[in-house]
């Protein structure tokens, strides 16, 4: 019964119509035979594909204090980790990473993510190292291959192999938007600007709005009239 009442909510949400999925299930009667953590889940989840990373923190926290799916409380624990990440709650991020490595969850992808919190804290050397362990968890992991590449090319260290990753991670997830930049700013750094206006336009077509692709096409555009 459960499933039949939530499934158009969870089928707009697949089709990535957020908005509307929550629309749905915030709207559900409250004598709809619900779970209710089942609920706060899926309001959750769209709160924070649609960046209101608050309201989403409100949803997710009760299935982490009071879900009984083990599985499902470590995913939003990570999710919660996600979402501290995501708003600059970079302490808060850390310790949900480190209590989610320590049950094995996801290791991979815990490890990169806080490969990403060592960069914003700028240590350059725990990041990459993360990034070694997450890939040694799992070779082909995108997010692990974008990031080294793409730490590894900002800090001018060991091009052709940043290159290497950057192609791996593209050639993983070939409409990602973030790997098109990073491949893109790999080139850029290599001199090869023909070859990095091909793949920052990509991504620009991809996130017309994205600070850091608008950057390194900024950067791209000066190298070419001083070249």
């Amino acid at each position: 019964m459960e499933n039949s009442v939530l499934s158009n909510g969870i089928s707009l949400y697949v089709q990535n119509k957020f908005a509307d999925a929550l629309a749905f299930f915030l709207s559900l009667p409250d004598e709809a035979q619900v779970d209710n953590f089942e609920l706060a889940y899926y309001i959750g989840l769209c709160y924070a594909r649609l960046g209101k990373y608050d309201d989403a923190l409100m949803y997710i926290e009760q299935v982490v204090t009071g879900g009984k799916d083990y599985q499902r409380v470590l995913q939003c624990r990570y999710l919660l980790a996600i979402i501290y990440v995501k708003s600059g709650r970079k302490r808060l991020a850390d310790f949900e990473l480190n209590k989610l490595l320590e049950t094995g969850y996801k290791s991979a992808d815990v490890l990169a993510s806080l490969a990403y919190i060592s960069w914003e804290n700028k240590d350059i050397d725990k990041c990459l190292e993360y990034y070694e362990r997450s890939l040694e968890k799992d070779s082909d992991n995108v997010t692990a291959l974008n990031g080294m590449g793409y730490v590894l090319a900002e800090e001018g260290r060991e091009l052709t192999r940043a290159l290497g990753y950057c192609k791996k991670a593209l050639n993983n997830a070939p409409q990602n938007a973030a790997c098109l930049d990073s491949l893109g700013w790999v080139y850029y750094k290599l001199g090869l600007l023909e070859e990095a206006a091909k793949y920052l336009k990509q991504a620009e077509e991809k996130l017309p709005e994205n600070v850091e692709i608008q950057k390194h096409l900024n950067s791209l555009a000066q190298a070419r009239t001083n070249h």
